[in-house]
């Protein structure tokens, strides 16, 4: 199956892969459509330089991109067959559709969710999310080679109390709040970044450290609300830390995210403390050598919108 730059079909898919979720809503990667198959690269101008230093979590972020683009393709009856990830720094991922498939109805239930799942910065209720979605949720990740870790109260609280510690350290670094004001900037016309209507409102309470995309940009009326005292916390880790394997920790991170957002919940990540090495190393468990790559915190909250994407042939490398 030959394949071309504006062919339907081809649009289709690329449509699909930007809708990928991504820090700071940076949009790091990039596209080549050549011969049979398309590349997914990573764009090192979209490279948070302070925040994400050994560019974890802009292989992330591709890595959504990848599974977004693998499941466009295996909803349109083919068979995507990822190949190995090219080692010219900026190639993660080559993928082609291979032989004609039917989709199951997991993966049509997850392309219901494609364009509907949206990072969710507001309260959560107090209600807990069942067992059984959870386990739906860890055999998510398990599919596609990642493990989802459910904290119990004093796991949580111990986390918390990390990230807590990795966003003040990261709310007084100059370069940071050059960086952050950088990706909040109010341009109506922009179409990445976090614009002012998502940054979400402010914990009345202060007990929950969340990233606060407000901190540089929002205005004195910005509402102060209650939050959920008791946050439900999740840690997506890898068995190894390697470049493949924080791509492939992106794809097991997308899933996860889509499966709950046909369960109907909420997710944010909040990720701070893996942003710093040294406190990222502290959640390591010695006896169980996971890498931690995301941390989410999940409930069921009001719809939110969702935030503007470049469209595909904005994104587009020409071979």
């Amino acid at each position: 199956m030959a394949l071309q730059l504006h062919d339907e079909l081809t649009e289709a898919w690329l449509g699909a892969a930007v809708a990928a979720p991504s820090i700071h809503n940076t949009q790091p990667w990039r596209f080549r459509v050549h011969d049979d198959m398309i590349d997914v690269r990573a764009d090192p101008d979209r490279h948070l330089r302070f925040l994400d230093r050994d560019r974890r979590s802009m292989l992330l972020s591709t890595g959504a991109a990848v599974f977004n683009l693998r499941l466009a393709m295996a909803l349109d009856g083919r068979l995507p067959v990822l190949q190995s990830f090219p080692a010219d720094g900026l190639t993660v991922a080559r993928i082609k559709p291979g032989r004609v498939g039917t989709p199951g109805p997991d993966l049509r239930a997850l392309g219901t969710a494609l364009f509907r799942r949206h990072t969710n910065r507001g309260p959560y209720a107090r209600a807990a999310v069942p067992a059984r979605v959870i386990n739906e949720l860890r055999v998510a990740a398990a599919i596609e080679g990642a493990e989802l870790t459910v904290l119990d109260g004093v796991r949580s609280d111990a986390l918390l109390a990390l990230i807590a510690t990795a966003d003040a350290a990261q709310r007084h670094n100059p370069a940071y709040r050059r960086e952050l004001a950088t990706w909040t900037a109010a341009d109506p016309h922009r179409r990445d970044g976090i614009p002012a209507h998502l940054i979400g409102p402010r914990d009345r309470d202060g007990r929950l450290p969340l990233r606060d995309f407000g901190l540089l940009s929002a205005g004195p009326d910005r509402p102060a609300v209650p939050f959920e005292p008791r946050p439900q916390l999740l840690v997506l880790s890898s068995r190894t830390d390697s470049r493949s394997a924080r791509v492939r920790a992106g794809q097991a991170l997308q899933r996860v995210l889509l499966s709950a957002t046909v369960r109907g919940l909420a997710t944010q990540p909040m990720t701070q403390v893996l942003e710093v090495p040294r406190l990222r190393r502290a959640m390591a468990d010695p006896a169980d050598p996971w890498f931690p790559q995301m941390i989410l915190r999940i409930g069921y909250g009001m719809p939110v919108p969702g935030s503007r994407r470049r469209d595909w042939s904005e994104v587009i490398t020409t071979p």
